[in-house]
């Protein structure tokens, strides 16, 4: 999103969730707002930082707290106000922070995959000249004479000339000038960009702080469910309010009565799960079908590995998990992952029958469960 595009679709948008640029708390990461608190206090802020983690964190919410901190505090001067020292807050009647809302602060450059008028998508990646267009704004001074800002939302999504210019701007950044650097696979980033940014990784939330999310957007669960619904969406928050949006909960319980009884799964119930997700208009229930046999499937291969399940997100699981694993061995489970998802995956390029392709992932994993992996 640059100026004013709020209207075009943004990946990070979940659902009908607030977008992070709207959003004005942030659960957990304290460590992580402390290190920026710091960095400012000391008038030593770091012309990039990288924000880590897994998916659906909070990264990006934190990148626009930073952002919005900045631009509403001009000064790079702390010690005119001592409780800028305490916290990123920043009040929602702000003049930056109602800008930053409606996607129009002229010092914030948000850098992402651009619009494409003639498939009405966005494109699969960040390219060069959207990249370009951070170096136009750099050129110019800020217009309230404090900040200017980028996100870079994600930076994954760059491809290599993207990567190469953004490169650039980093070993040349302009007076009062920071770029945040949105990350869930830094790995892929060019090795000189992330030795260029200060680092920050946010963990995978906790039970009590999805718990906290949850509330935060209306959901009052039980506490096992809580439990549950965090131990499933591994810790994302954005996960887990998807999840408990759409039923999410319920559907992997449907999901794990039928696997957790391989390789003797319940006939009658496996054809009604695969009734529920093939039904025609179902199509977020199938993705998410999909994804929850990937997940188990995963965890079933996890358990393998490490010689003990995850926590229980059904009654019992741990212990059926364990008796698949030792079925097969955590190589035959972890290689099921990957084969499975390229089955779903050329299911739908070929448009399969999605009721074959659900049975036919299931008959595979019931082979692996009866120790016939090959």
């Amino acid at each position: 999103m640059a100026r004013g595009e709020v209207d075009i679709p943004d990946a990070g948008q979940l659902l009908d969730f607030p977008h992070p640029r709207e959003t004005f708390s942030l659960i957990g990461h304290k460590g992580a707002e402390r290190a920026v608190l710091d960095a400012f206090a000391s008038g030593k802020m770091h012309h990039a930082w990288l924000l880590t983690g897994p998916q659906g964190v909070g990264k990006a919410t934190l990148a626009y707290r930073m952002a919005r901190f900045l631009l509403a505090n001009a000064s790079p001067d702390p010690s005119e106000d001592d409780s800028l020292n305490e916290s990123l807050d920043v009040a929602r009647n702000h003049p930056a922070a109602k800008l930053i809302s409606a996607g129009s602060h002229p010092d914030l450059f948000v850098l992402r995959r651009p619009w494409d008028e003639k498939t009405k998508k966005l494109k699969t990646v960040i390219t060069v000249d959207e990249v370009r267009k951070v170096q136009g704004f750099f050129a110019t001074h800020a217009t309230h004479g404090g900040w200017r800002v980028v996100i870079v939302d994600a930076a994954d999504e760059m491809n290599v000339s993207a990567a190469n210019a953004l490169l650039k701007v980093l070993e040349e950044p302009p007076a009062q000038a920071i770029l945040i650097l949105v990350s869930h696979s830094p790995g892929r980033l060019l090795p000189t960009i992330r030795s260029r940014c200060r680092k920050l990784a946010l963990d995978a939330l906790g039970t009590d702080e999805i718990t906290e999310v949850l509330a935060a957007n209306g959901y009052e669960l039980k506490p096992q469910d809580a439990a549950a619904v965090a131990a499933l969406a591994e810790g994302s928050a954005g996960e887990a309010l998807a999840l408990a949006a759409g039923g999410g909960l319920d559907l992997y319980r449907e999901i794990e009565a039928v696997l957790g009884a391989l390789p003797h799964p319940d006939a009658r119930a496996l054809h009604k799960l695969a009734d529920a997700l093939a039904k025609r208009g179902a199509d977020d229930m199938w993705r998410a079908g999909t994804d929850m046999v990937l997940r188990w499937t995963a965890r079933v291969a996890r358990a393998a590995a490490l010689g003990e399940p995850g926590p229980d997100i059904v009654v019992g699981e741990g212990s059926r998990m364990l008796a698949l694993a030792r079925a097969a061995g955590a190589d035959h489970w972890a290689a099921a992952v990957a084969e499975l998802g390229a089955h779903f995956a050329r299911g739908e390029a070929l448009n399969m029958d999605r009721k074959q392709v659900f049975m036919n992932a299931v008959f595979r994993l019931q082979a692996i469960a009866r120790g016939k992996a090959a």
